[in-house]
């Protein structure tokens, strides 16, 4: 088989375990809050605050582990670490359907989040088999998979929690986690060949050197922590939010509509972003969404009904949805081949950080502003990320012009 059909493949493989992967995070998202409240008697603020503690610390072992993940991939193979990270996410989700207090669960949520780079790994397993000119395009059409499993899977969780309950629910969700671990199995892995004067492997100190010598990667990578406190900040909070403007009923079902509807967004342009972004250069084109992201999103401070949330939630996803694969397709650019599992891990990290402050700093706004509060820090953050960029495009118009 030749390398295109086997990459073509690959492709396809990893498009459905992302779908699987995607589908499963993202079921037990709208109910983390709500299964909170089950283990006790507690106030609105105390489980505003343990939604966003919990959220994020599975994104703080994902934040140190990243960039191991990555070196380990370059040099040993990506493949077995997507296999383990399956794996390992299944079990510690598995787990949380027998958990009784809130500490229980935000142990296995931290145990989690050492397995939760399937989705970047699963980026740089296809990235290194993939043409820089078509970077772009591929990437976004990875991307899909996991949007598309994101899309269906907090309205299945929504269901299932409300027919189930929720600790059934997370059972439920462990298994698809499996079926992706078997899914990278049948895939087989390679590496297109390297450039003339790159090295096969390279030092931690020289994957750094490399990135620090170019500052819009730089900034590139550092603007992933503030799109993803600007994403994050309120994933947590979402469905208490729904249940204001909507009311209590079915709740579960209706907290999955509206994180569904940004994945609507994202999956209808995510593709298309990549392959205008192979056209006219993933720099620009990233400065045009993160400005376009902060404009959409404000009006999610002054809804009253729940539709105005879907609404502003569809936006969000068809503005947000090219910035990764825009992003990594401009990463792979930049890096060698052999180290592309390492620095797309410390962009992972970056992200990961950003996952950290996001859910928590979105807890803390809205016990102490209101949910509307949440949606004006989002949308300045996104604004400044946008203005980063935008001064870094000018002050290296060299590197700019180039992608």
């Amino acid at each position: 088989m030749k390398q295109h059909q086997i990459a073509k493949r690959n492709l396809s493989i990893m498009w459905f375990a992302n779908f699987f992967i995607g589908g499963s995070m993202t079921m037990v998202l709208p109910f983390i809050s709500l299964y909170i409240g089950t283990f006790g008697n507690y106030s609105t603020q105390y489980i505003q605050h343990w939604s966003g503690w919990t959220f994020g610390i599975t994104f703080v072992t994902a934040f140190l582990f990243s960039p191991v993940w990555g070196r380990i991939g370059d040099r040993y193979g990506r493949k077995k670490i997507l296999i383990a990270c399956a794996f390992g996410m299944g079990l510690s989700i598995f787990l949380m359907g027998f958990v009784e207090n809130v500490w229980q669960l935000f142990i296995l949520r931290m145990f989690t989040g050492i397995f939760t780079g399937f989705i970047s790994m699963s980026q740089a397993f296809i990235s290194t088999q993939t043409p820089k000119e078509i970077a772009g395009r591929v990437l976004g059409t990875l991307q899909t998979g996991n949007i598309t499993g994101s899309l269906f899977g907090p309205l299945l969780g929504g269901i299932l929690a409300d027919t189930v309950g929720y600790s059934t629910a997370f059972k439920f969700t462990s298994i698809t986690i499996f079926i992706s671990g078997l899914l990278v199995i049948a895939t087989k892995e390679y590496q297109m060949e390297r450039q003339q004067g790159t090295k096969s492997s390279y030092t931690s100190r020289e994957v750094l050197s490399h990135i620090l010598r170019n500052p819009i990667l730089v900034n590139i990578m550092l603007i992933s922590t503030l799109v993803q406190v600007a994403h994050f900040s309120i994933q947590p909070i979402l469905s208490l939010y729904v249940g204001e403007l909507h009311g209590t009923s079915n709740l579960g079902f209706y907290s999955g509509i509206a994180f569904s509807a940004a994945g609507l967004g994202n999956l209808l342009m995510a593709r298309h972003w990549g392959k205008i972004g192979d056209r006219h250069g993933h720099v620009k084109i990233l400065v045009l969404l993160l400005f376009l992201t902060a404009l959409v999103y404000l009006p999610g401070a002054f809804i009253d009904q729940f539709w105005q949330l879907v609404f502003v939630r569809f936006l969000l996803g068809i503005a947000i949805g090219g910035i990764i694969p825009v992003r990594i397709a401009y990463i792979r650019q930049e890096a060698p081949v052999s180290m592309q599992g390492e620095v797309l891990g410390y962009n992972t990290s970056l992200r990961f950080l950003g996952n950290i402050i996001g859910p928590a700093m979105g807890g803390m706004v809205a016990g102490f502003y209101g949910f509307s509060a949440v949606f004006i820090t989002t949308s300045t953050l996104l604004l400044i990320a946008g203005l980063i960029l935008y001064f870094a495009m000018h002050r290296n118009p060299e590197l700019a012009r180039s992608h």
